[in-house]
């Protein structure tokens, strides 16, 4: 089984749908499954400081970037697009990452055209706040170039029931699967020193933090955890709230207009993207988690924050029913007063915070792994090559 993997980019910038590809690939490769992704050097405003247009040997699996063309998300790579013709028939099957996305969409068509057949990711892409945000724009594109490609793909992956049920009300005809994102459990069962953190941001030092980790993005929901933060602040003044993620559209000074607005500015700390032991560092510091996103496909940072073992209050529009089910986080409605009132509620009652916080670590443990999420891709792979039904468990109906 020969599968090649594209996403228009892997850049860290870009938040997490980076990093699932890179973690299914090690642990799809590590099953002995023959794995490439090819991928372009973007990096939000930047580029990679990759080599191009060979293969890069990893861990169970091998990449190569291609030089690009792009603005923020909007990726040309007339390089890959050429490489692809040429190899594309060394492969059994296709997968993409992402939908909006040109790049994509043509490979797409070429695999339509070399008759090679593919899954599709779309990592949230067809939510409906992510649809309805520049709305013109999207409706066009998707009737026109987005909606018959997908109409042909072997699958659509997706991460949670909640993203699989608003893709079949788009009316799409191929198989629907569910296979989530994950976490590596040993990463998270000794986490380092709150000190790393509070040595790069004394501000910290002392306080109870409040730690949301995601890009600065207008789905995000900051224009609501802003008052509600404030709102928090009044009654908990000891408190502060870490904001923590890469902006790679330049969002910052509107999501501190937010906070200056709210008037609470002054017990924000904005870090900028943090990652390895500074980023497990600001969830060992933490008191609470907070996730205010309007859409998401399915967070990682919201696995990690369970995975910590943080109480976790976090909106409807993160798809993740299961963990309201579970009773290993607060789910609330996507307002401000709503996530005001569970935050409130956690700093209210510690003891019963933090048992929900316990429970909610072992919850992900048990059902949200890489390998996990791995196995059940391969079963999906193998099921359309050998056009067999998807596997019961794995389809959405």
């Amino acid at each position: 089984m020969k599968i090649l993997e594209i996403t228009p980019y892997l850049g860290s910038n870009y938040g997490g749908p980076g990093k699932v590809v890179i973690e299914l690939a090690k642990n799809i490769g590590s099953y002995e499954v023959f794995l490439d992704i090819v991928t372009s050097n973007a990096n939000g405003c930047d580029k990679l400081n990759s080599r191009l247009e060979v293969w890069i040997e990893e861990n169970h699996y091998k990449i190569q970037y291609f030089n690009c063309w792009h603005r923020n998300d909007f990726i040309v790579s007339s390089s890959l697009l050429k490489w692809l013709c040429q190899h594309i028939t060394h492969y059994n099957l296709v997968h993409t990452n992402t939908i909006f996305a040109p790049l994509i969409t043509l490979i797409h068509w070429v695999c339509i055209f070399y008759k090679i057949p593919y899954i599709i990711t779309p990592h949230g892409m067809l939510e409906p706040w992510a649809i309805s945000h520049k709305a013109w724009k999207k409706q066009f594109y998707y009737t026109l170039l987005e909606k018959p490609a997908l109409q042909q793909a072997s699958a659509i992956h997706v991460l949670s029931t909640t993203e699989a049920k608003n893709i079949k009300l788009l009316g799409l005809k191929p198989p629907t699967v569910v296979i989530p994102n994950g976490i590596h459990s040993q990463e998270f069962k000794r986490l380092p020193a709150p000190e790393i953190l509070y040595q790069q941001f004394p501000a910290a030092r002392n306080k109870t933090l409040i730690l949301f980790l995601g890009r600065l993005d207008p789905k995000k929901g900051l224009d609501l955890l802003a008052p509600a933060f404030a709102k928090v602040h009044s009654q908990f003044p000891e408190t502060h709230l870490v904001v923590a993620g890469p902006d790679n559209i330049g969002f910052l000074p509107t999501a501190k207009r937010y906070f200056a607005q709210a008037g609470c500015l002054d017990a924000v700390i904005f870090t900028g993207m943090l990652t390895g032991s500074l980023k497990y560092a600001a969830l060992a510091a933490a008191n609470l988690y907070v996730a205010p996103s309007y859409s998401e496909g399915f967070s990682m940072s919201v696995l990690e924050g369970m995975a910590s073992g943080l109480p976790c209050i976090i909106t409807t529009g993160c798809n993740f029913p299961e963990a309201a089910e579970a009773q290993t986080a607060y789910v609330v409605e996507i307002d401000t007063n709503a996530i005001a009132d569970a935050l409130i509620h956690g700093l209210s009652n510690p003891h019963q915070a933090k048992a929900m916080g316990t429970r909610a670590r072992q919850f992900i443990f048990q059902n949200y792994t890489w390998e996990q999420s791995a196995k059940k891709l391969i079963q999906v792979y193998t099921a359309i090559l050998e056009r067999k039904p998807l596997p019961d468990d794995l389809t959405y109906s």
